[in-house]
């Protein structure tokens, strides 16, 4: 058997125990684990001002330094993100649950995608708004 290629993407921008436990199951998933990241101007515009809190330098410097990631690509918009995916052509795409029923980009080119469950309230929104309370 070859490789199994895994695919998650996402902006972690600030790193949590919910993120890695994300990349801890995609990895058990298969031998190869991508991560996409999301520009600084496409969190920017997705999260808005005041975001991203790192910039895509350090998050991807950061998530190249995890032990469960093969790989970090940054991507700018939908389509640099489908163009991505399909390049890679990842065997699994893990995604949060907060997807489901909803259109995910580049599941055309995946043969599963896979729903990781959030690890309790663990999100860079909580963590950035308990900061600054």
């Amino acid at each position: 058997m070859g490789e199994k290629i895994i695919w998650t993407n996402g902006c972690f921008d600030v790193l949590h125990r919910g993120h890695i436990e994300l990349f801890e199951y995609a990895k058990s998933l298969g031998s190869k684990l991508y991560v996409g990241i999301d520009s600084d101007e496409k969190v920017k515009k997705d999260k808005g001002i005041g975001r991203p809190f790192n910039n895509v330098k350090d998050r991807r410097k950061i998530l190249e330094s995890i032990k469960h990631i093969d790989g970090v690509f940054i991507f700018n918009d939908t389509q640099g993100l489908d163009d991505l995916i399909k390049i890679i052509g990842p065997d699994i795409m893990v995604i949060g649950s907060d997807w489901k029923g909803k259109t995910v980009v580049g599941e055309q080119h995946v043969n599963k995608v896979k729903f990781f469950n959030r690890i309790k309230n663990y999100s860079t929104t909580n963590i950035l708004e308990w900061k600054n309370q």
